[in-house]
């Protein structure tokens, strides 16, 4: 039986180690960290079919430098010489053009479509119950300049099939009564689902396990051993593994362990935070407040306020002010909501790995024949799970993929 180690315990890395269980491999999943944290964990939760528009659209870059100094601002980019986040900016500048963002739709679109169908599938085949909701994801907006920008996106994603309502001022306050009324309208789209990240994971996780997938936590990868055109094997703090086939999927720390193979993978750690509140239990519809880019989530026992893309190097530090940024976009868009001082103190964040044009990373390296990556998955990565793993056991596997992965190469030019 052929062994695959998968370096990366998140959403892919898990996915990844169900479908090649699937096909008979022996699997060992290898984390660096406990699987509880990072951004698996502590994302919004939504399965969006309706996220056809890539992050590298067209001026992002130019907001975020308007933006440098204010670090409470959605879209933040410390200040730091850092020369492969200048590297990795002005590839994510080039590759921001209407062209390219038009180019990317219809790749989106089937990739997030199939992995929602995915997602239903799974819940249906694993042994244990994990919250699972389709109630949709609203869009609300509260200036004119907004409403103005949301409604030309919804028409826009309309128009490629997807299913989407306008609703008025007096519309969304009725479907959700928890807003409040500063709200002048919101985009719905209506086939988009959630589910509750946490617990997924963990119950994931254990599933896993029974299957007699191995994972092993709390172990960083320090050397990767090869020869020729052929890995043998990696080295962690802890221990060493061989394999006939290796995945590397270990988020933004990816292009690190990349290096240690001479490759150049371009991807940069975007940092999210979350607030769990377990007394906003008002709100039943997920919900993108726009003017301020915060998610907001009912999630199986709480509500979760997510938000800002923060590039400030690979740290998990916790910037006080961007939280509190969170906090009062969820007091202002919301009726009684009141987070707690406690809920403030148990904020996490978490590290997405964010390509230079928005898209994730899936295939094989032209240097070594049995290493698939699978990364930069950005603000859709748990959109993206089931797919990208059933993709990595479909290479592997020496099967014809579902999806063609040219536009996922790991050496398109950008």
């Amino acid at each position: 039986m052929k062994r695959v180690i998968v370096i990366g315990g998140g959403i892919i890395g898990l996915c990844s180690a169900y479908y090649l269980k699937k096909e008979g491999y022996s699997v060992t999943v290898i984390e660096k960290g406990d699987l509880t944290k990072g951004a698996s964990n502590i994302n919004a939760g939504f399965i969006a079919p309706s996220h056809i528009l890539s992050l590298a659209s067209p001026g992002m870059i130019n907001k975020g430098l308007k933006m440098m100094w204010n670090k409470s601002s959605p879209f933040y980019i410390k200040p730091r010489w850092d020369p492969e986040f200048f590297n990795w900016a002005w590839k994510f500048r080039k590759s921001s053009t209407k062209f390219r963002v038009e180019r990317s739709i219809p790749v989106l679109k089937e990739l997030l479509s199939e992995s929602q169908r995915l997602y239903e599938e799974l819940l249906d085949l694993v042994e244990f119950q994990p919250h699972y909701d389709k109630k949709g994801l609203l869009s609300v907006f509260a200036s004119r300049k907004c409403e103005k920008e949301e409604i030309e996106k919804g028409k826009k994603i309309e128009n490629e099939g997807v299913n989407v309502n306008f609703l008025s001022r007096d519309e969304i306050l009725d479907l959700q009564p928890s807003l409040s009324d500063k709200i002048a309208g919101a985009v719905h789209y209506i086939n988009n689902s959630h589910t509750t990240p946490n617990h997924f994971m963990k119950n994931f996780y254990e599933y896993l396990l029974k299957l007699g997938v191995e994972i092993n936590t709390e172990e960083e990868v320090t050397e990767i051993k090869t020869e020729d055109n052929k890995i043998l094997g990696i080295r962690t703090s802890k221990s060493f593994y061989d394999g006939d086939e290796f995945v590397l999927s270990a988020g933004s720390w990816s292009s690190n362990l990349a290096k240690k193979l001479g490759l150049n993978l371009t991807l940069q750690g975007g940092k999210g935070y979350s607030i769990d509140s377990f007394t906003a239990n008002k709100i039943s519809i997920p919900t993108i407040l726009t003017e301020v880019k915060v998610a907001v989530t009912p999630m199986d026992g709480f509500t979760r306020f997510a938000g800002t893309m923060e590039f400030s190097g690979q740290n998990e530090i916790i910037r006080s002010e961007r939280v509190s940024a969170i906090k009062k976009a969820a007091q202002t868009y919301y009726k009684d909501v009141n987070i707690t001082d406690k809920e403030m103190k148990n904020v996490r964040s978490g590290l997405r790995p964010v390509s230079p044009d928005g898209l994730p990373y899936i295939g094989k390296s032209h240097r070594y024949q049995n290493i698939t990556i699978a990364t930069g998955h950005a603000m859709i990565g748990w959109s993206l799970g089931p797919i990208t793993g059933k993709l990595v056991s479909q290479l592997i596997s020496e099967k014809e993929p579902s999806i063609k992965l040219e536009p996922f190469s790991l050496h398109r030019k950008f």
